[in-house]
């Protein structure tokens, strides 16, 4: 593909350009409001919430590589999700609902297998 233009999908567009407000808007949350979420949710111990935030901005990182055809910011992407599976069953949360965490990974895989020639997972680098 060196001589050929990369092209994305409009779907996968959308997904990352979601990604990245979403996970910048979580960042912030646990920036600003893990002492709320702590009264609230007894269980989480303190220290999930700076990993949390680095988890959150990993994500960005990984959003934004994948924006420039970089196949790492998948596997990262997907290695935050296990790492928030693990600090959720720490924190108490419901096992199923520890594991919808999950679907980002496989729903973001899914969305770059979308298209025929703009299909990006072949495209990435």
């Amino acid at each position: 593909m060196t001589d050929q233009i990369k092209q994305r999908h409009g779907c996968l567009t959308a997904s990352l350009i979601f990604m990245i407000i979403v996970n910048s808007l979580t960042a912030l949350i646990y920036l600003l409001g893990s002492e709320a979420i702590r009264q609230n949710i007894l269980t989480v111990p303190a220290w999930a919430f700076p990993v949390l935030i680095l988890l959150s901005i990993a994500n960005l990182v990984c959003a934004i590589a994948l924006f420039k055809w970089k196949k790492w910011g998948f596997f990262g992407f997907t290695g935050t999700a296990v790492v928030a599976l693990a600090i959720n069953l720490v924190s108490g949360i419901n096992i199923i609902h520890g594991l919808m965490g999950l679907l980002g990974p496989v729903i973001l895989y899914g969305v770059l297998q979308i298209g025929k020639e703009k299909k990006a997972w072949p495209q990435l680098e």
